[in-house]
């Protein structure tokens, strides 16, 4: 027994002795059973480098590399067929069928060859008549443009001279339709002789020349035109411009109010989604459906029944004043942007510098892309990119005075340009040293920087006792047009009542 465990513990160690003499293995790597193809194939050339994996991915690239250039198409020009012969007669018969000459104002298909009964004619028969449309240009004469459409001097002139008698031709504006009538000529090499002419030489006037079996003869149509003024009112809601369009109102009729409203309040702040507004507008039409849009008379905002504004255009010079004779702000310097004043004039903390530093004007607050006005007439001498001010405008208006605009979106003008008050130069917007859209606005006085609050923006007119009984009058008038009435269909002419005949016309109609 002690025999054959000796026996095991030699074995045991020589097998031992064995195992310290081998040289040690390298460790193989064990793919993890849940590796897929690709992440034993491709992996980060720029990791592991040298490394069993690295070298099949590098493998790998050049061998996609190559099968690329393999692959890699071939660019040489393909032959086409070789283009048919076409006979004389094949390409004939192709022409007749290409829509070619529809586009040149022909036509195409094929023809049917004239018979042994079709005889041919001398000359081409006439157009008994001639009906055409011309129009008068912005720098053309009457004579010029009837001779262009085809109406011998000799009737041109006398058209000419018609007219004339009947109103100022210098009346008649560019863009009026004729309606001409041209009759038939007894030889082909003279002209065609005026038969009827007709246009509209006002809105309540319509004039034709006409030939009735003898010389040119005009006639005067007069035409009926209802003048009610077109009253327009509605809630402003949430934007005055949109309410008010909405509600039927044209768009240069809406610009008008809105520059009259504008001088009067401060439409930003003052008016509010709940105020009526209230605008009359000069309006004209005619019984043949035409229609004139005129000048807005009356412009006017209400709050819960009590007015805010009452502005009456009145006057030569067309100028708005409100219900106490007051006119509008037509003098001084007005404002250069409808906008509330946000950072005066003065030190203050810079927002983005974040240093204490003199602030040479007032920073308006205004949405980007809002007008900027010029304050009074002046002349251009800055237009461009000015460092922090960025887009930036400066106005001489003479006497030392001069204004500047910074931070524009879009510059309106040029060095040079002459601008009037009211003019717009530019556009809100936050370029250079900026947080946000506003206009910062500065005034210079010989050539250093003033507070520009210091200065009075406007100067009111004053009606005197007479003018304003008939202002009064007036606006009393205005108010009482009912909303729409200007677009009531016409009554016709024959369903008007007749004139009451006077005592005096009776009695000389009377048997005697």
């Amino acid at each position: 027994m002690t025999e054959a465990s000796d026996g095991r513990s030699a074995v045991r160690a020589m097998r031992a002795a064995r195992a310290e003499t081998r040289p040690p293995e390298t460790p193989t790597p064990k793919v993890p059973s849940g590796t897929t193809l690709a992440e034993k194939w491709v992996g980060d050339l720029g990791s592991d480098i040298g490394s069993a994996r690295w070298f099949r991915s590098l493998g790998l690239l050049v061998s996609l590399i190559i099968v690329a250039f393999a692959f890699w198409p071939d660019f040489s020009a393909l032959h086409a067929a070789a283009p048919a012969r076409l006979s004389d007669e094949e390409r004939d018969e192709y022409r007749s069928q290409m829509i070619t000459p529809l586009a040149l104002g022909a036509d195409s298909g094929r023809r049917m060859g004239p018979s042994r009964l079709v005889l041919p004619l001398a000359n081409a028969p006439e157009r008994p008549v001639v009906e055409l449309t011309a129009t008068l240009g912005k720098e053309d004469t009457l004579a010029a443009m009837l001779r262009r459409a085809g109406v011998s001097g000799n009737d041109a002139a006398r058209v000419e001279e018609l007219i004339g008698n009947a109103l100022p031709l210098e009346q008649i504006g560019g863009g009026t339709s004729f309606d001409i009538r041209l009759g038939r000529r007894a030889n082909p090499s003279q002209p065609r002789p005026l038969e009827n002419l007709t246009f509209r030489a006002r809105l309540d006037l319509e004039l034709a020349v006409a030939r009735e079996g003898g010389p040119l003869a005009l006639e005067r149509r007069v035409i009926r035109v209802d003048d009610t003024p077109l009253r327009i009112t509605g809630t402003v809601g949430s934007g005055l411009y949109r309410a008010a369009r909405a509600a039927g109102a044209p768009a240069k009729s809406v610009q008008q109010y809105l520059k009259a409203l504008g001088d009067a309040l401060d439409i930003n702040r003052e008016v509010s989604a709940g105020d009526n507004f209230d605008m009359v507008i000069a309006y004209k039409r005619a019984e043949t459906g035409e229609v004139e849009v005129g000048d807005v008379l009356y412009a006017g905002l209400d709050r819960r029944g009590s007015p805010r504004a009452q502005l009456l255009r009145w006057g030569k010079d067309g100028r708005f004043y409100d219900a106490n004779g007051q006119g509008e702000l037509r003098e001084g310097l007005i404002r250069p942007v409808n906008g509330a004043v946000g950072s005066g004039f003065g030190m203050r903390r810079h927002p983005i510098l974040k240093i204490r530093r003199p602030h040479n004007g007032l920073d308006f607050r205004a949405r980007s892309g809002q007008p900027i006005f010029a304050v009074t007439d002046g002349t251009v001498i800055m237009a461009g990119r000015n460092g922090g001010f960025g887009n930036f405008v400066k106005l001489n208006h003479g006497g030392g005075l001069a204004t500047g605009y910074a931070h524009m979106s879009r510059i309106a003008v040029n060095r040079g340009q002459r601008v009037k008050r009211g003019q717009v130069i530019g556009y809100v917007g936050s370029t250079g040293l900026s947080t946000g859209p506003h206009l910062h606005y500065e005034m210079y006085r010989n050539g250093r920087a003033i507070n520009p609050a210091s200065v009075d923006f406007v100067v009111r007119q004053q009606l005197s006792a007479a003018e304003l009984r008939q202002f009064r009058s007036q606006l009393i008038e205005l108010k009482k047009v009912k909303p729409g009435a200007a677009l009531e269909p016409l009554v016709p002419a024959s369903a008007l009542p007749a004139e009451p005949q006077r005592e005096a016309d009776r009695l000389s109609n009377a048997p005697g």
